[in-house]
């Protein structure tokens, strides 16, 4: 973290997964929740989310996804956490209270980018 008025480093976060070479753990992404208290941060080809609590720059937690996660993006109540996974081609869902994957959906070769879009008006 930087402080960005005087451009000094005020904190530094180290990513840790168990059973994962450092060389695999590469932050490439990261999300807040609505209130700004956590951080889901895409680790890359670790092949894992990390939670990391926004305020104290704690790692709380690491969440098993898909084979080298790229982005990231919740729905709109902002209770899921979408994670496009690059080489396995998929996306998984994460429930963001229980910080567990619910599950994983084939979508394609490369999944690379994740946004949100709500439904317009009746979709019937």
């Amino acid at each position: 973290m930087f402080d960005t008025a005087t451009q000094a480093e005020t904190a530094k976060i180290g990513f840790e997964v168990a059973g994962v070479h450092p060389d695999r753990v590469q932050p490439v992404g990261f999300e807040l929740t609505a209130d700004g208290s956590t951080a889901f941060v895409a680790l890359g080809p670790s092949n894992h989310v990390a939670v990391v609590n926004a305020r104290s720059f704690e790692v709380e937690d690491y969440i098993l996804v898909g084979r080298r996660v790229w982005h990231m993006a919740f729905n709109a109540d902002r209770s899921l956490l979408f994670t496009t996974n690059g080489v396995s081609g998929d996306v998984t869902v994460i429930d963001v209270a229980a910080r567990r994957p619910l599950k994983t959906i084939k979508v394609g070769r490369f999944p690379w980018g994740a946004a949100f879009r709500p439904v317009q008006g009746n979709p019937a």
